[in-house]
């Protein structure tokens, strides 16, 4: 079994936690969702010394993609190979193609549009050191957001879908409650009580625990 390590990097006003999630013996990972600040996530890759093979995005928000194209040009020119972006669904492709025009309404000038290497679907796998997470499509925050889960490992990645004590924002004019609730009770939470997951904002939490005390799912 691999030896996965994770670390969470605090990144944009919106304070998006950018994930690192890594195999210790053989020096291999991911980053998932660079949403911006990638001078502190170089810092944090270079504490952590591995090897990113994959940045994986969850959904197509500014805080969770806008940091990809200049992390991934950063890492091609460091470590001399190709470092491809996965994800989302294509159905974020509108966000991913606007995050310049949003972020300057915020003022963020560091923030790039997205253009994936490989658009993922419902049921395919994506690679974390070798080891294959399942792709879920869970819509209503976003209509493309995906979440990366390993049963094997009993640990999940949900992005803005799923938090502690709360769920992710639908008051988008392209937000869906009702998806997003299907998405957590028929997709995730049937998994396991027992899953550990990660999120796009604060601390993480497994499903068993959101199944009884998270007050949007009773």
């Amino acid at each position: 079994m691999p030896k996965f390590q994770a670390a969470q990097v605090a990144v944009t006003p919106f304070q998006q936690n950018c994930a690192l999630i890594w195999d210790a013996d053989s020096g291999k990972g991911v980053v998932v969702d660079p949403g911006g600040d990638v001078p502190r996530i170089l810092a944090a890759l270079d504490r952590a010394k591995f090897t990113v093979e994959r940045i994986l995005l969850t959904h197509g928000h500014l805080d969770h993609a806008g940091g990809a194209a200049a992390l991934k040009a950063e890492l091609e020119a460091r470590q001399g190979a190709s470092v491809p972006i996965e994800g989302p669904d294509r159905r974020d492709e509108f966000l991913l193609s606007s995050i310049e025009t949003q972020a300057a309404k915020f003022g963020a000038e560091d923030l790039r549009n997205a253009t994936p290497d490989r658009w993922l679907a419902e049921g395919e796998t994506v690679e974390i050191a070798g080891t294959p997470f399942q792709v879920l499509h869970c819509p209503g925050h976003t209509p493309g957001h995906v979440v990366f889960v390993s049963t094997a490992l009993g640990f999940a990645v949900v992005g803005d879908v799923l938090f502690r004590g709360s769920v992710g924002r639908t008051d988008f004019p392209y937000g869906d409650h009702a998806a997003l609730i299907d998405s957590i009770t028929r997709k995730l939470l049937p998994l396991g009580d027992g899953l550990r997951f990660l999120c796009g904002h604060g601390p993480g939490s497994t499903f068993g625990e959101e199944s009884r005390s998270n007050p949007f799912l009773r």
